[in-house]
């Protein structure tokens, strides 16, 4: 990544924004008063690959509690030993794929999104420096995968498709690449990231 393309994301994601939720295309949701949600971080891993910039992002184990098979990016809930919400992001990054923490370069990090499973979530953008030999974590991973990093931040590729949910129709943010399906809080943080950067 050159010197102006660091500086330009740097530039974007300083910028103050509101915060984005599972609950953006729903405005009918009435969400209980004074709910506890709890802080996550997650990685948005750039890499460049063959002269092109590319995210990683990672198809969850289908034998999940939760989410099973679902698109994510590496991350998780901030626990005790985590500095903030950046240090989750890259010490669950690690753990997940196998990302050195000492590899990335933290650009920014986007307002935080709320999930419907009660977390608050930062999407922490970092530039992946140094190569790397993806270690997928069996247990949470069932693949780590790359998408052209244009695909994802082009406000163009998104749709917003429903379905039923606990008796209710519930839409969501959809931005397929290839043969995988990115879709709800993912689709909704990089959307969030693409209407504030522009290629």
């Amino acid at each position: 990544m050159t010197h102006e393309q660091l500086q330009s994301f740097r530039a974007r994601l300083a910028d103050t924004g509101i915060g984005s939720s599972d609950f953006d295309l729903n405005p009918d949701t009435v969400l209980p008063e004074g709910r506890k949600l709890r802080p996550a971080g997650v990685l948005a891993p750039i890499v460049m690959r063959d002269g092109r910039l590319e995210l990683l992002l990672t198809k969850r184990s289908s034998a999940l509690k939760h989410h099973p098979g679902q698109i994510a990016f590496p991350g998780g809930k901030q626990d005790e030993g985590d500095a903030d919400v950046i240090a989750a992001a890259l010490r669950e990054a690690d753990e997940e794929i196998g990302l050195p923490r000492g590899s990335v370069e933290v650009l920014g990090t986007l307002p935080m999104h709320e999930t419907v499973t009660g977390f608050n979530v930062t999407p922490v953008i970092g530039f992946v420096r140094d190569d790397f030999v993806i270690k997928p974590e069996p247990g949470e991973v069932e693949e780590v995968f790359a998408v052209p990093l244009d695909h994802v931040l082009n406000p163009e590729n998104y749709l917003i498709q429903s379905r039923r949910w606990r008796g209710t129709r519930r839409h969501y943010f959809v931005v397929p690449y290839g043969p995988y399906y990115i879709w709800g809080a993912t689709a909704r943080m990089l959307r969030a990231w693409a209407d504030r950067m522009t290629f």
